[in-house]
């Protein structure tokens, strides 16, 4: 099963690294991860989506814990959240028919063109992970370039805490 870890942490260069070695180590596959700044520039918040059981989540969680930089971690899994991902995608245009389906594709995911070439369009969509895949599997039969695609970006619904806790240690 895939679990989503919200985990605000201390904004220092090498906290990213510290955590991405800690599933190394351990054999953990992150399947996900994105990091941003939050609304407190000390601080940035992590979503990272891993897949395991429960017994391998509360490991996972575990050791995240004793890291120094981490400030909180909340396993989001069973919570009410909004997730997001976002793709951009470089796909063959290679004439007005094509451009014009591609066009209706664009208009039914209501994603954007972001750019248009000379026989290349760039799309950008955000949506749930199921949404991007339907995307990309749509416009695959036009012949996709190139495409990047972030990870995973999370926040629990509801009221947002004041301030951010520090981590005493």
């Amino acid at each position: 099963m895939k679990h989503t870890l919200s985990v605000l942490v201390e904004n220092k260069p090498g906290v990213l690294t510290r955590i991405a070695g800690l599933f190394a180590r351990r054999g953990y596959n992150i399947s996900s991860l994105a990091v941003g700044e939050t609304d407190d520039p000390d601080v940035s918040r992590m979503t990272i989506v891993v897949s395991g059981d429960e017994v391998v989540i509360e490991q996972v969680c575990k050791q995240l814990n004793k890291l120094v930089d981490v400030i909180k971690l909340t396993d989001i899994t069973d919570k009410e959240f909004i997730g997001r991902e976002m793709i951009f995608i470089k796909v063959n245009c290679p004439d007005a028919k094509a451009r014009m389906e591609i066009m209706q594709f664009v208009d039914i995911f209501r994603a954007r063109v972001v750019d248009i070439g000379k026989d290349t369009m760039i799309i950008e969509a955000t949506g749930e992970a199921a949404k991007i895949d339907a995307i990309e599997d749509t416009l695959r039969p036009f012949g996709i370039r190139d495409f990047v695609r972030t990870g995973q970006i999370a926040m629990v619904r509801g009221a947002k805490n004041p301030k951010h806790p520090k981590k005493s240690n």
